[in-house]
């Protein structure tokens, strides 16, 4: 039976559905196939951290194959090649992927394309030399990228950045560092977002620029994998920039206009943890459901005790709400409203009231919840970090409050 009463914009509906078919029949076997590499960490990671080469070449072959078959970009405008469609659309499959995945079929990750790990609207500024030489691969999903922008001492109020980039000829040398960039470890190219003028930055009146970098070039140095939860390898990196030379060519958008583009970033960052906090708990409540019915205790199955039962009903309630509020802010948003509360709204509720029922479906399984098997331990970690990544709790109250004041009290 069908949860919500409106039905979704057909062409929605159609790629959730699509996208849904092309995990269970693309990513999810080739997890089946490969469970011995892609699970013993040992094996999926090397010495320094990074992922595999093994398992990177899987990994494009799950981005190449979903480009192939029009998923993976899907919400890439049309001007760059892609299907455009909206934020609606960008939500509902991701929190499918997730949904239908779950965390022990990670790969999902790369059969959309994820606005910091490939193409996305964020790049429909580049120049014609660019788009020329770079943006192919990255549709094909032969090459990713990563998105550069938090540092050591800016990380909410990202408008803090120190990394600059000097004037030098025709080009700029860049120098700084940058931490947390996602898929940094394998990425071919790197958005990069360092300060042009330091005046208007200081005065938050623009002063940033961003940059397409290839990560093999001279003076851009991945100084170390990032590893968390006591994990031997990872997905997140510190770089270091030392006059690192970039062209014209290389300039994404406007000088000294850049910072647009990363708040941008930033709220697709938002709207892709609130899909994915939705689809893991609504997969973590369905583990839990399942384990409770089966499961006997004191004579009888331990989803008739309500010390079981009721933590899940509340979990679910608390998930279908979070649901609700991610369709309608994408909605908003695909009619071109800012939609900056309520997205906020979504965001902090969403990956909140997810950590939360995945914590309810470890607790119904007891012990066995916390192995690996079960998956439900690396649920919780995912999670857990996203209810710091592209804005914390706290800094989404203070946007929520912020907006309220102003008079934007419609809720």
């Amino acid at each position: 039976m069908a949860a919500i009463a409106f039905d979704l914009p057909e062409s929605v509906a159609e790629v959730r559905d699509g996208i849904r078919n092309f995990a269970l029949q693309e990513v999810i076997p080739r997890h089946e196939a490969n469970r011995a590499l892609l699970e013993n960490p040992r094996l999926k990671y090397d010495e320094d951290g990074r992922l595999s080469a093994p398992v990177r070449a899987l990994i494009r072959e799950v981005r190449m194959a979903s480009a192939k078959a029009g998923y993976y970009q899907m919400c890439v405008p049309e001007a760059l090649g892609g299907s455009g469609l909206g934020m609606q659309a960008y939500y509902a499959c991701w929190q499918e992927l997730f949904h239908t995945c779950g965390p022990h079929n990670w790969m999902m990750l790369y059969a959309l394309s994820h606005w910091a790990f490939g193409p996305s609207r964020l790049l429909e500024k580049v120049t014609d030399r660019a788009r020329d030489e770079i943006l192919a691969p990255l549709m094909s999903g032969e090459k990713s990228m990563c998105f550069g922008l938090s540092e050591p001492g800016a990380g909410s109020d990202a408008s803090m950045i120190q990394t600059r980039a000097r004037k030098d000829g025709d080009g700029w040398l860049i120098n700084g560092r940058k931490i947390w960039t996602s898929n940094a470890p394998i990425a071919d190219y790197c958005i990069l977002f360092a300060v042009t003028d330091a005046e208007k930055a200081a005065a938050k009146k623009g002063g940033i620029s961003a940059f397409l970098v290839p990560t093999d070039a001279p003076g851009f140095v991945i100084q170390r994998v990032v590893k968390l939860f006591g994990h031997i390898g990872g997905d997140e990196a510190e770089l270091v920039f030392e006059d690192l030379r970039v062209e014209p060519w290389q300039l994404v958008g406007e000088l000294d206009n850049g910072f647009a583009a990363a708040l941008y970033g930033v709220s697709l960052g938002r709207i892709y943890n609130s899909a994915r906090a939705v689809g893991i708990g609504r997969w973590s409540i369905e583990l839990a459901l399942e384990y409770a019915k089966q499961r006997v205790a004191f004579g009888k199955p331990i989803a008739e005790y309500q010390g079981v039962s009721f933590p899940l009903a509340v979990a679910a309630t608390e998930l279908h709400a979070a649901h609700l509020m991610g369709l309608n802010s994408t909605a908003l948003l695909d009619k071109g409203e800012a939609a900056i509360k309520e997205l906020s709204m979504t965001k902090i509720y969403s990956v909140q009231v997810g950590l939360r029922a995945v914590d309810r479906a470890i607790q119904a399984h007891g012990a066995i919840g916390l192995t690996n098997e079960v998956g439900l331990a690396e649920a919780w970690q995912y999670l857990r970090i996203v209810n710091i990544a592209d804005g914390s709790n706290e800094i989404l109250n203070k946007t929520i409050a912020q907006r309220l004041l102003k008079g934007d009290t419609e809720i």
